[in-house]
């Protein structure tokens, strides 16, 4: 939150026009410019049946098209790290699906247009996803993208994305898939405001990465007229219209003040009278494990292994994995360690040789750990590449599996990790896990909450329905409530207990979460400094004062201001 003059009134005392749910911090001014990145009617129309011989024909345009849109995302995935590279990575595949490619031909032999044979397959597909729910339905965003991308190509239009401002201003949108988010320029986009999406979407991930201020599923923010003068808040939620400019103004230069000091935090986490918090990085690959170690942070939370693979038809050998996971782990062997998770595979993360194709419900179905159930020797191969990365690196390495929903599971797990000579720990994402918090720590050696999934499991909530966004939002008492017993189960045991999920991000509720016992944070590289700056400014006793006050909270709103109420601006 940004400090002022009493003089002047502060971002969030201001009377928004819009509210949404915030996701990136920081106070932003300027016009508004909209994103409609729709094909032009014209195109489509001229471009008509297309003119194909035969359905054959059509299907090789239509092949080429995705072969196309696909290199596009793989281009800019290259050029990408961390939570970008992942997304648009998994889009890549998305364009090239050999299911959605068969649809396209079905509807094509029953005799369709090509572009009406797109569209019917899309609509198939979108309306499968969003019956799975979780985060399959979370892909239907990519998959209207994918859409809007091959009809381009097929028509002889560009791809469509959003607009390049001439001037810097505030980017409002329905939604953005992955490769735009993941293409817009801080420097001329000032703020980010969506009507769709939930604080965990593609969207929020990549505009925390890249430090833009967000603002996800605002109501009517569409209807504002393109440069409308709009101050926005991504602490509060609010953006607000024809804000006076000298008031504007002031708020802005008081926010860049502050981030200015926030950048200057060096390390290593801890609150102003010295209480130790470990701050660390998410990483997915070699290139963002070194970008990220040349930053304050005391080494990885989470170390996503499956995003090396999602590309990937067939299962690289051990000797491949462990050349893979040991870039990871040579870029911290300074005396840092990783936290390395095994394959998260499934869901809205298919791995051709790992996944089951075909489940009703993905989220809820064989995903994480529950692959080697009937696939053992997977885990097994995997454990074996980990264990011989560390061993050639010298690297502390710490394994945790994904989706642990039992006792048994954990013990299970740890036998096998501790066998290798690593320290074990699970994930806590399913709230059973919570519950048994105590119990999963006499067999591990440490845990770690991944607050989105946990949040979306224990709400019931689809991570990408706007309707339900206030419920997929981490600051729910009953999400708290979960974090805080799981802990408070690791004081107890005197056992590390972390945050690795993308609430650990935000600098506010890492207070909060500092407050609950949380001994560790791991995040987004780009979200280190402000969340270790506002650690160092505060005292252990304030976290425990902040904790209990939004543990007292009846709704995230709520928690979030008895939050702020005892941290101050």
């Amino acid at each position: 939150m940004i400090v002022v003059t009493d003089a002047s009134p502060s971002a969030s005392s201001l009377q928004p026009a819009f509210t949404g749910t915030p996701v990136v911090p920081g106070v932003a001014y300027g016009p508004a410019v909209l994103a409609r990145g729709e094909v032009s009617a014209e195109a489509v129309a001229a471009f008509g049946d297309g003119g194909f011989a035969d359905a054959e024909a059509a299907l090789a345009a239509y092949d080429a098209a995705a072969t196309a849109v696909s290199g596009g995302f793989s281009a800019k995935a290259e050029r990408a790290s961390g939570a970008a590279a992942e997304v648009l990575t998994a889009s890549a595949g998305l364009a090239t699906d050999r299911g959605l490619r068969g649809a396209v031909r079905k509807n094509l032999r029953a005799g369709s247009p090509l572009l009406e044979a797109v569209e019917h397959a899309v609509e198939q597909f979108a309306g499968v996803f969003t019956q799975m729910g979780g985060l399959m339905a979370e892909r239907v965003t990519d998959l209207r993208d994918i859409e809007r991308r091959l009809v381009a190509r097929l028509v002889g239009e560009a791809e469509p994305g959003v607009p390049t401002p001439e001037a810097p201003s505030i980017l409002l949108a329905e939604d953005l898939a992955p490769a735009d988010t993941a293409g817009l320029d801080p420097a001329v986009v000032l703020a980010l405001v969506t009507e769709r999406g939930g604080p965990t979407s593609h969207t929020a991930i990549i505009a925390r990465q890249l430090g833009i201020p967000c603002v996800v599923g605002t109501a009517d923010v569409l209807t504002v007229e393109p440069g409308t003068m709009l101050l926005v808040d991504g602490t509060s939620g609010g953006v607000t219209v024809d804000v006076d400019p000298e008031v504007a103004g002031a708020l802005v230069a008081a926010d860049a003040e502050d981030r200015e000091a926030l950048a200057q935090w060096t390390g290593p986490g801890a609150t102003s009278d010295g209480f130790r918090v470990k701050i660390l990085a998410n990483v997915a690959d070699g290139q963002s494990a070194r970008s990220s170690a040349t930053g304050p942070v005391e080494g990885v939370g989470l170390f996503r292994t499956e995003l090396c693979f999602l590309n990937r038809t067939e299962e690289p050998t051990v000797d491949e994995q462990a050349e893979i996971y040991a870039e990871v782990l040579q870029a911290f062997h300074d005396d840092r360690y990783v936290v390395v998770r095994t394959l998260d595979a499934g869901s809205d993360k298919p791995v051709a040789f790992a996944t089951m194709p075909g489940e009703e419900n993905p989220a809820l179905g064989v995903r994480g750990l529950r692959l080697s159930f009937s696939n053992p020797s997977l885990l097994e191969r995997q454990l074996d590449a980990i264990a011989a990365a560390a061993e050639s690196t010298g690297t502390e390495t710490w394994v945790m599996a994904p989706m642990v929903a039992t006792v048994a599971e954990a013990r299970e797990f740890s036998a096998a990790v501790r066998g290798r000579g690593l320290k074990s720990g699970v994930m806590v994402e399913v709230p059973s896990a919570a519950l048994m918090a105590h119990q999963m720590l006499e067999e591990v050696d440490f845990l770690s909450i991944g607050t989105n999934d946990l949040t979306q499991y224990t709400m019931a909530a689809d991570r990408m329905a706007t309707d339900l966004a206030h419920l997929t939002d981490p600051w729910q008492p009953a999400v708290l409530q979960l974090v805080a017993i799981t802990a408070e189960a690791g004081r107890q045991a005197d056992k590390p207990v972390g945050v690795c999920g993308e609430a650990a991000a935000d600098p506010l509720l890492a207070c909060v979460l500092v407050g609950m016992g949380i001994t560790s944070l791991s995040m987004a590289a780009a979200a280190a400094k402000p969340v270790g700056a506002r650690l160092a400014s505060i005292t252990h006793d304030t976290c425990l004062e902040a904790a209990e006050a939004a543990l007292a909270a009846v709704d995230p709103a709520s928690a979030r201001a008895a939050a702020l109420a005892v941290l101050g601006g």
